[in-house]
This record gives structure tokens, C-alpha cells and sequence, in this order.
């Protein structure tokens, strides 16, 4: 049904016929907010877009204090061709701008909220440049025209800064007729193609969803007949997107901890828009897999940082940034959705994630949540192993969707805070292809590479065939001393990989098996940059760096291991160096890698 779905919209825009493609539209008027008649919060907020904005919440660029270009890539300057042009018949990668993102980057507005957050504290400047820069984006971005009307879902970021903004400075039941239509121009942009973006089972249909029900019930609310059917709309794919894209465990389709996150935020500001509105309560099936969404990413964040595993796509996408926590703290989102969907506070110590409960109007929970522990979420193949100050994310293959990269049996170790063997993220949706095979194969993961091939074969930018299947599993076993788990694949060439993980408090054990390959494998760790000091014989390879000790023993002779120069992406269009440790063997046998805790 998705393939139906995504061809027919395809073949209709191709040809000119969609619905979509007749909308036409007035540019609206200004001014979109007035004068804020609400007390100030007694918080701070975001420091950001003052002099300086942040580009996937993260790049900063040099901003003044009139609108920006909001067609042309603010990296390069590049601008794209025509850019009055209709926007169903601009490609996707137009080589003239590289990366269609960059322009939509600005178009998002999360500047939006900086500015409400400064007009509600009283800065008159900040209300008039808000003003500012909407009415000249809606100038220079007629509706339907031109690459920042291309996307569905930046059309319903935009919504839900819109209304988030309104909310900030008490203006949801009286918005300004201004306002009110430029939600009106963007629901009529989405609305048409929810269903492609249903078919593409992932953040696409939960973003837009959300954005018909908060845009369809606030329209509907103010007396517009058409925001009945909006909200509708928007109410039924949000209980669909739920309940078929959140496993039983939590895991979400799109097996990435930022598009979780942006998810769980999506949810929790319908949520926060519902309790606004005082709409009728969402199912009790759908509370629970947000529950259980919320409990899946709160298992693997590490408390003093906000930071988690590097796992799966990331595009930099992060909305609500009401202050100035790092892109990489999931701790703000996590408070949030716990006292929205728990009752409990998390976090209550972190001061952003206090700062963000109060700008969002959700008071802080008497009752704590329970530390995070060990968790099995086999909906999606993820499996969390913690002691003390040591973690394991193990990653194995159930895919149900659309698996984006070859990370299978990828395991992630984190002790003390430091992520010491490291995902390498997805750096850009634009790379070249040997950037995009590196960061999204098995090369870019702590797993096992056979036959210089990846696990699966790629067949499309965003997609990998022959998606593989766990074999087997040794179930999660939990007791005083320690974790343990494992899990096996065999892939399409008969190769089978199977490997145990035992974590106690001061070590832990990784034991791979390896059989079927024909010519090679190779096991990679790929380590944080430091002064590693490799010591090798044929059976055994130890590896050391301040407190850190890592022994490699193997049944077979490594016929070759090296420190070599990897890549990490952390952050999008970011990469750093870092080190990896590569071992590669030509027969198969078993590999036992130790970690010793010094602390």
C-alpha cells in the first residue's frame, strides 16, 4: 500500500495533476502577533538568534537584525534557479544548490520562538522583528511557490512554531488575523499529500499529522469550518502513526535516536496543544506506546551529559528549543515527555530541563521517575544492558521497516560518560556516494565486516535490500553480578555472525563468533582520538589509553590489525576524526574483546 501510495503521488505531480497542484493562494498580511498582555516567566530563555543563529540547532552563522535570504543556501550563498517557480517542479537535488535542506534550514523557524520567548519578557525590539521577518518570508515565499513550500513536513515545523509562539505570548484565542491565515496557506499545503507522507512510515506522517490537528482544531476553534475536517484528519493518522510506527517495546520505524526524539516531541507538543485546547483525550493505546517511546530513549541517555548513542540517521532536526541546551542533550525532551505522559519528573536537577517544563506551561512533577535500567525493545532490535556507570546498546537485526544502514550487531559502550566505542553517525543526506556508503555501512559501525561488502545491498540512497533477520537470541539475563544478551544473522550469503555481550560492574565481555565468509573479516572498534598504544601477538591484541584497556583474544590468527583514521558525525554536515581499531582474520573461529575498568 505504501508503493501505491508514494507512485501515485509521484506520477500525479510529474504530470501536473495532483490536487496539490492548483492551490493558489494570497500572500497574508501582517502584523501575525501584537503586543504580548501576559506576565513574564520568571526563567530564562534561548540566547540564540541574537547576533548569531544555529543551523540544525548546532552550525552557527552570523545574523543581523534584518530578514535573511530565504532562498539562497547560507553556507555557499548559492541560489537556486527560479525560484518563483511552482513547487512541485523543483527537484529534489538541484546540483546548482547541493543540499535542498540548507534553504529550508531558515524556513523552519526556530528563531520564531527566540524572538516570542524575548517580546514575552517585554523586549519590544524582539516583537517588531519577529513581525519583520514573517511578513518578508511570506514576501518572498508566495504560497506554493518556490522551494520552502516543497516539503510537507517543513510546512508543518512551521505550524508548530506558529502555534508555539502563540502560546508563549497568550495569544491562541485571539491570534491575529495575520496569523490565522498563514496557518490556514499551510494546512492547505499539507492536507493533499498526507498520504505520501503516510507511505513513507516514518517522521513524515507523524509531523504532518500533528500539524493538521494542532493547525485544523485552532482553526476550528476561531470559527473556520475547514479545521473540522483538518483536525479529523490529523487525529486519526496520529493514533494510526502510533500505534503502527511505535513497537510494543518503544522503538520507532525510522531505528534513529534523533528522529525518536523528534517524535516524542511532536507527541508531546499535541499533547501540550490538547491540554490548551481542553480536547477530548487521545486512546489509551496510543498513550501507552508514547509511554513506552518515552521509556526507550530515556533507557540509553546518559544523565550528566543529555547525550546518547550516535545510532541511525540524523538530519540536525530539533524543535521546541525554548533555551540553549547542546543538539546532543536529550534531557529537556525526556523531562517533558515524562511529566506529560508519566506523571513523573525527570531530570528535575538540569536546570534547561526546568527552564523548559515552565516555558511550555507544565509544572514540575512531585514524583521522580525511576533511574534508567537495563531494556529489551525486540519490537525494533535494540537492547539496552546497564551496571553502575557502564552501558552497552546492542543493535540487532528486526527490522520491520525500512532498515537505512548496515549497523547489524553495532554495539555502543559508554562507561563513565564517555561513549568509548562510537557509532559514526550519518554526516549529510547530500554526500558523495563513498561518504554515504562509509557512514551508513559496516564500516561505520563496531561490527563485523565480511568479504568487504556490507551486510546488505543498497539499492537506493535511503534504503538496503535483503533486509536481514535475528537467528537466534540468548535472552537478556539480569542478576546482582551483571547482564548479559546476545544475538545472531545470518546474512544472504550464508554468513553467520553471532555475538554475546556480558556486562558487570567493572568489565565488559564481547564474543563473536564468525562463520560462512569467503574471503575476510573484519572486526572494527572505533574509538575516541587519543594516544592508543597497540600491542599485538598473533592471538592476542592489547590496546591501552590513559585508564582504558582494551585485549582482543582470538581461536584464529589476525593476519592483519592496525590504529587507522575513521570518521565520525556527531552533528549533520559535521565530521571529526577519530580512531579505529581494525583486526582482520581469514578464517573463522571465535573473537573475545575485554574492556577493564580502571575506576
Amino acid at each position: 500500500m505504501n508503493v501505491v501510495r508514494v507512485a501515485r503521488y509521484r506520477m500525479a505531480l510529474r504530470f501536473g495533476i495532483h490536487p496539490v497542484c492548483r492551490l493558489k493562494g494570497e500572500v497574508p498580511a501582517g502584523p501575525f502577533f501584537r503586543a504580548c498582555e501576559i506576565p513574564p516567566l520568571a526563567v530564562s530563555g534561548t540566547s540564540h538568534w541574537n547576533g548569531t543563529g544555529l543551523l540544525f540547532s548546532n552550525k552557527e552563522i552570523e545574523i543581523g537584525t534584518e530578514p535573511p535570504d530565504w532562498l539562497s543556501n547560507p553556507i555557499s550563498g548559492q541560489v537556486l534557479p527560479r525560484p518563483d517557480r511552482p513547487w512541485w517542479q523543483i527537484p529534489d537535488f538541484d546540483p546548482a544548490v547541493g543540499d535542498i535542506k540548507l534553504i529550508w534550514e531558515l524556513s523552519r523557524m526556530d528563531w520564531l520562538l527566540a524572538f516570542a520567548q524575548r517580546a514575552r519578557q517585554g523586549d519590544g525590539a524582539s516583537l517588531d522583528r519577529l513581525n519583520r521577518w514573517l511578513e518578508d518570508w511570506c514576501l518572498k515565499n508566495p504560497p506554493y511557490r518556490g522551494p520552502n513550500w516543497k516539503c510537507g513536513q517543513e510546512a508543518s515545523l512551521r505550524v508548530f512554531h506558529l502555534a508555539v509562539a502563540a502560546k508563549f505570548l497568550g495569544q491562541v484565542s485571539q491570534p491575529c488575523s495575520g496569523l490565522v491565515e498563514l496557518v490556514r496557506l499551510h494546512l492547505r499545503r499539507i492536507a493533499p499529500t498526507i498520504s505520501y507522507a503516510i507511505g513513507q512510515d516514518n517522521n513524515h506522517g507523524t509531523s504532518e499529522a500533528a500539524a493538521l490537528y494542532i493547525g485544523g482544531s485552532w482553526l476550528e476553534r476561531l470559527g473556520q469550518p475547514e479545521g473540522s475536517a483538518w483536525r479529523q484528519t490529523g487525529l486519526k493518522w496520529l493514533e494510526d502513526r502510533a500505534q503502527r510506527l511505535i513497537g510494543e517495546d518503544g522503538t520507532f520505524s525510522q531505528y534513529s535516536v534523533n528522529y525518536h526524539r523528534l517524535m516524542l516531541d511532536t507527541y508531546s507538543l499535541v499533547e501540550l496543544w490538547r491540554r490548551e485546547l481542553d480536547l477530548p483525550g487521545f486512546s489509551g493505546l496510543m498513550m501507552e506506546r508514547i509511554r513506552a517511546a518515552t521509556d526507550w530513549l530515556y533507557s540509553m541517555i546518559d544523565r550528566d551529559s543529555g547525550d546518547v548513542p550516535n545510532v541511525g540517521a540524523n538530519d540536525g532536526a530539533r524543535i521546541l528549543q525554548t533555551n540553549d541546551s547542546a543538539f546532543r542533550d536529550f534531557r529537556p525532551s525526556i523531562a517533558l515527555a515524562a511529566a506529560l505522559f508519566h506523571s513523573r519528573a525527570a531530570y528535575a536537577d538540569h536546570e534547561f530541563s526546568r527552564q523548559h517544563l515552565a516555558w511550555m506551561g507544565v509544572p514540575q512533577p512531585a514524583r521522580e521517575i525511576d533511574p534508567p535500567h537495563s531494556r529489551l525493545a525486540n519490537d525494533g532490535g535494540f537492547a539496552v544492558l546497564r551496571h553502575d556507570k557502564m552501558m552497552v546498546l546492542l543493535r540487532y537485526p528486526q527490522f520491520r521497516f525500512r532498515p537505512g544502514q548496515a549497523d547489524a550487531l553495532h554495539l555502543d559502550f559508554w562507561v563513565n560518560g564517555v561513549n568509548l566505542f562510537r557509532d559514526a553517525g550519518s554526516f549529510s543526506y547530500h554526500a558523495d556516494v563513498h561518504s554515504t556508503d562509509y557512514f551508513n555501512g559496516a564500516a561505520g559501525h563496531n561490527t563485523i565486516q565480511f568479504d568487504d561488502r556490507d551486510q546488505m545491498p543498497r539499492i537506493g540512497r535511503f534504503l538496503f535490500g535483503d533486509w536481514l533477520q535475528t537467528t537466534w537470541i540468548e535472552p537478556m539475563n539480569e542478576g546482582p553480578d551483571g547482564v548479559a544478551f546476545g544475538a545472531e544473522y545470518v546474512d544472504s550469503h550464508k554468513t553467520c555472525h553471532r555475538r554475546c555481550v556480558r556486562l558487570t560492574e567493572r568489565t565488559v565481555r564481547i564474543i563473536d563468533d564468525l562463520q560462512g565468509f569467503r574471503r575476510n573479516a573484519v572486526l572494527r572498534w572505533r574509538l575516541p582520538a587519543g594516544n592508543w598504544e597497540l600491542h599485538r601477538d598473533e592471538h592476542r591484541i592489547q590496546l591501552r589509553c590513559g585508564g582504558h584497556e582494551i585485549v582482543v583474544d582470538s581461536t584464529m590468527p589476525a593476519v592483519r590489525c592496525e590504529l587507522v583514521d575513521g570518521w565520525e558525525s556527531r552533528r549533520y554536515l559535521e565530521k571529526q576524526v577519530l580512531t579505529v581499531l581494525e583486526i582482520q582474520f581469514d578464517a573463522p573461529g571465535r573473537v573475545a574483546t575485554t574492556y577493564n575498568s580502571s575506576s
